[in-house]
């Protein structure tokens, strides 16, 4: 299926004003209000606001034979805290808001995909549509499922697609396993015995027993887990005093960890706190740790990878399409979805624009027909 220069020229427009005016997190008011307007303007079986706080979900029965299986297809809606740097006509209308993800466009192209669908109904069993809030570290699709997003509609499978930047437009990628990695956040304090810098000797440094805790922290990659299990661990911000001639009495540390496996995230999280405490004893010190995990893994069902995959290659091509690429260390909150439901997510070319999460960034219009036909060609072909 190649999307109609109509179809074509309306998601541009829809994905611009979703540009222009970007909503983060769970308050996505505007965006959900004109996303479930036009679903009903669709013509939707039924359209329910308000999944999983702000969530829309839109359903489409398909006309060709009784309804036999039904899939979802998620797109997200929410901006980034990001000041927009662009120039655009459409850039941002809210300085310190930005759709720098590419979320407008995933919208648009699901917006394009449910037009083309519920006019034609060219499919036999159900298609559900779902504009998943608060991707960007609020967890929207967990907080969906846990709202009975799966039970309610009657969701089998679950689908996905994210554009990227590098990639070429009119190609894609995926595997058959994981896909993005877990993402988790840890803050230690270490606390000390602060004094005047001129009299180190009677003081508890905290800020240097940090400085050996961020050291010993790099080991653990090196030398705790298996190298053939990628981890990251980065330590991003450092926290400590405000005078020249003050030793501080605490030092906080900040950072994050990317893990692709339940076995070397449990395994960083207990050295963390083992190593933390025991470097700070040492020197005399304390440390208290408080860590938290985030999204779990993105994991492709290989099943469902494989029929998104060759979905892409019906139109794009065998060659246009990667079905073994690696893991990369970014998170994703598709992984609640992916943990319910079996299914998959996909990878689609945006070209040579500027990175993901950038000032610069700006979904390339280009891709919105070839992320349309991908869904057309799923449901019609998946559901027949």
């Amino acid at each position: 299926m190649t999307p109609n220069q109509d179809l074509i020229a309306a998601a541009t427009a829809w994905r611009r004003d979703f540009h222009r005016y970007p909503e983060l997190l769970f308050d996505v008011d505007r965006t959900a209000a004109r996303v479930a307007d036009l679903l009903r303007s669709f013509g939707c079986d039924e359209v329910a606001p308000g999944i999983g706080r702000s969530g829309v979900v839109a359903v489409i029965r398909g006309g060709s034979a009784p309804a036999s299986r039904t899939i979802g297809i998620r797109a997200d809606m929410d901006a980034l805290p990001i000041i927009e740097a662009t120039n655009l006509p459409y850039a941002s209308a809210t300085r310190g808001r930005m759709h720098a993800c590419g979320h407008d466009g995933h919208m648009a192209i699901l917006l394009g995909a449910v037009k083309h669908l519920a006019a034609t109904r060219a499919f036999s069993g159900t298609m559900v549509a779902i504009f998943q809030p608060a991707e960007e570290g609020g967890g929207g699709a967990k907080m969906m499922a846990e709202d009975g997003l799966f039970e309610r509609f009657g969701i089998e499978e679950v689908y996905a697609l994210h554009n990227m930047p590098g990639m070429k437009v009119g190609t894609f990628a995926l595997s058959g396993g994981v896909m993005l990695a877990a993402s988790d956040r840890f803050d230690i304090k270490i606390l000390g015995k602060g004094g005047h810098a001129a009299q180190p000797h009677e003081t508890i440094d905290p800020i240097l027993v940090a400085n050996h805790v961020v050291s010993a922290l790099q080991s653990i990659v090196s030398r705790s887990v298996d190298p053939l299990d990628p981890v990251v661990l980065s330590v991003t911000s450092i926290h400590a005093g405000d005078a020249y001639n003050v030793i501080p009495s605490e030092v906080v540390l900040k950072g994050t960890v990317r893990t692709l496996s339940d076995t070397s995230r449990d395994k960083v999280e207990s050295h963390v706190g083992a190593l933390a405490t025991s470097v700070a004893k040492a020197f005399g010190a304390e440390a208290e740790l408080d860590y938290r995990r985030g999204y779990p893994p993105t994991v492709n069902h290989p099943i469902q990878a494989r029929i998104l995959g060759d979905a892409a290659a019906r139109f794009a091509g065998d060659t246009a399409v990667q079905r073994d690429m690696a893991p990369i260390m970014a998170a994703e909150d598709f992984s609640y979805m992916l943990k319910a439901r079996p299914g998959a997510i996909i990878f689609m070319g945006n070209g040579m624009t500027a990175a993901l999460h950038h000032p610069e960034y700006d979904f390339n219009d280009r891709a919105l027909p070839l992320g349309i036909a991908l869904w057309v060609d799923l449901v019609t072909r998946e559901l027949n």
